[in-house]
């Protein structure tokens, strides 16, 4: 089977940049306005070339830009819900998503089989889980198709108990009414922006180590071609550097999300939040909320939640 265009293994854990940038440049002119046609067109016309050497086409186009894993995400086998895998990506997930949603893109593949549109969900990825266990809350829907946050019982090797769930719209909703209220106590802009700072550090220190590893990677070659080197440890040492570069690409990524929060005034924050993008919205999740915990429901059936979200807020403000 040939390579994903933009990464150099069939793991999709090392990128090519010079591809990656490619890519990034045809969903560009995507969101312009131009067509997946012209956009491979372009790409030919430049010599860029696919994976088995031959040229663009829409439809070629098309099965790239429809792929989950040049955004880092895949599907969930139960219920077709994307989640992060924490890989390195091509494009972003909002800019995947974009592209999904636009179902009059000329060219795309996708299947018309009906399935319900996918959602972003404000609380996932890191900022939620399960009160029993301590396991990641993720994105699900229901068998009725109702979109809900589920304690997922295999995440990345590590299974949670699968025993909670909760109504995405009401857990959103009551996390988004104590966001509000934080942001109207006195000094909140100013912790707002001693945490934004804290974490910018933290950022620069997560991509240091992310540089370490990926050289730590590269000079495992040398070492193995002169046979200094165990297969047997190469894969294994591999493998470990490998589980540390998911980890730190995605605490990156959940750290890069603060980076564009409007902290203009704590009345301006209130009312931009009705109306603000999903990835606003998270950001300020971010610098507000350490963590997120739920808990399972009294009986089943039962719609109350405030009973089963406990917030630890991050800034001091906030506590």
């Amino acid at each position: 089977m040939p390579r994903l265009y933009g990464f150099d293994n069939q793991a999709l854990t090392r990128v090519r940049a010079e591809e990656r940038q490619v890519v990034r440049e045809a969903v560009g002119r995507i969101r312009a306005g131009q067509s997946q046609a012209e956009v491979a067109a372009w790409m030919t016309a430049e010599g860029h070339r696919g994976t088995m050497g031959g040229e663009w086409t829409s439809m070629k186009l098309g099965r790239l830009l429809d792929n989950p894993s040049i955004a880092g995400l895949e599907r969930d086998p139960e219920t077709g819900e994307l989640r992060d895998t924490g890989r390195d990506a091509l494009i972003t997930p909002d800019e995947f998503r974009w592209l999904q949603q636009r179902p009059g893109r000329p060219g795309s593949v996708r299947s018309d089989q009906d399935r319900a549109p996918d959602r972003e969900y404000l609380l996932a990825g890191g900022l939620s889980e399960c009160g029993l266990c301590g396991q990641r809350m993720a994105g699900a829907r229901t068998g009725a198709g109702t979109p809900s946050y589920r304690c997922q019982t295999n995440f990345e090797g590590r299974g949670g108990c699968g025993k909670v769930r909760i109504t995405a719209s009401l857990f959103e909703d009551h996390v988004a009414e104590h966001v509000l209220g934080e942001l109207l106590r006195p000094g909140a802009v100013a912790a707002l922006e001693a945490a934004r700072a804290r974490m910018a550090v933290e950022a620069d220190q997560v991509r240091a180590r992310i540089a370490e590893l990926e050289k730590s990677r590269t000079e495992l070659a040398e070492p193995y071609a002169k046979g200094e080197l165990a297969r047997s440890t190469l894969v294994a040492t591999d493998r470990a550097i490998g589980q540390g570069l998911r980890e730190s690409r995605a605490r990156l990524r959940f750290l890069e999300q603060a980076v564009d929060v409007p902290l203009g005034g704590v009345e301006d924050l209130a009312r931009w939040w009705e109306h603000a993008p999903h990835r606003s919205k998270r950001a300020l999740v971010v610098l507000l909320v350490d963590k997120i915990q739920v808990h399972p429901a009294r009986a089943r059936g039962v719609r109350d939640v405030d009973d089963r979200v406990t917030l630890t807020w991050r800034t001091p403000v906030a506590s």
